[in-house]
């Protein structure tokens, strides 16, 4: 058997199939219109209806914010595999299935977030493990999957865990005063005599 190298690929891993399961995102060209992140189901879909979901649209603003990091990640997890890398550029960017759902995760992240918090995002997002961003963007899809859900249940919730991180004086647990317990409370319900 002999070695025929790397699959072929084209854009951020997309595998060259037959209309493959992948994500494609949308940069119009000039420097206005927002971005807009779609999940095109391709051979997989169970019907024309419903072959593509708008996961997300996010303006310039957030998205200059992390498309550099997010180019970075997703090329990182390409190499890994021996994949070749790819960049952003106007017009429909693929992005492969599990990439495209850890790249939807950052993009709903940032998409109600403050401009100041783009890195901070950036930083812990890229700081989970790629089955911890599959499994956040499941918990978000089963409620709020669309680009229409902005920021509310699991997407709000992942907003504020990835941009709001503690500083580490705010982070030590307070120590309490517990009140003494005897050794017959440790052993009775509450109302029960001895």
């Amino acid at each position: 058997m002999s070695d025929l190298g790397p699959p072929r690929t084209f854009g951020f891993g997309v595998p060259d199939a037959i209309d493959p399961h992948h994500f494609v995102v949308r940069v119009p060209s000039g420097s206005a219109g927002d971005i807009e992140i779609i999940e095109d189901f391709g051979i997989n879909a169970r019907s024309t209806d419903d072959s593509q979901i708008l996961r997300c649209r996010l303006t310039r603003t957030a998205w200059n914010g992390i498309k550099e990091e997010a180019k970075r990640v997703l090329n990182d997890r390409l190499r890994e595999k021996g994949l070749k890398v790819s960049r952003w550029s106007a017009g429909d960017n693929k992005v492969e299935r599990l990439l495209g759902r850890e790249l939807c995760l950052l993009a709903w992240t940032a998409e109600a977030a403050r401009p100041e918090d783009y890195l901070t995002a950036c930083a812990s997002w890229a700081a989970l493990a790629p089955e911890e961003r599959w499994w956040l963007f499941r918990m978000c899809d089963n409620t709020a999957g669309t680009a229409d859900d902005v920021d509310i249940g699991w997407r709000k919730a992942v907003r504020i865990a990835l941009t709001e991180v503690p500083t580490p004086t705010s982070s030590k647990r307070r120590k309490t005063a517990k009140p003494a317990r005897d050794a017959a409370d440790l052993f009775s319900l509450p109302g029960e005599k001895d």
